[in-house]
């Protein structure tokens, strides 16, 4: 690669759905639809798939946050075994939500930051 790219400044424009390269177009529309380029400097999103990254790392997340959720979900509110289930679950669902769309724009700046193309068999 001729030119260095800032892994770090990509990952975070990404994180804020922005062209990792200028940091002013769009990298998702809708809510996970990637949009095929920049639709201000052309950098071509649909050559860095995501795949699954985004949802493991999600995934991992939410689970790492299933334990304090349920103790304190318990601790402070003491509620039957089913209302914590669904406590816990919905609040789990909305975070899931929330999170893979971020996890994924940034996972997009990444993958542009490091060349990671999909150059076909």
């Amino acid at each position: 690669m001729a030119d260095e790219r800032d892994t770090k400044l990509a990952s975070m424009r990404g994180l804020m759905n922005r062209c990792p390269n200028c940091g002013e177009g769009k990298i998702l529309q809708g809510y996970l639809a990637v949009i095929p380029e920049c639709t201000h400097c052309g950098v071509e999103f649909r050559r860095f798939p995501a795949a699954d990254g985004p949802a493991f790392f999600t995934s991992t997340i939410m689970l790492l946050l299933l334990i304090p959720l349920l103790g304190f979900t318990w601790v402070l509110f003491r509620p039957s075994p089913l209302m914590l289930l669904a406590i816990v679950g919905v609040v789990t669902a909305v975070l899931t939500m929330i999170l893979l769309r971020f996890i994924k724009s940034a996972f997009i700046g990444y993958l542009w930051a490091h060349d990671e193309q999909d150059r076909g068999a």
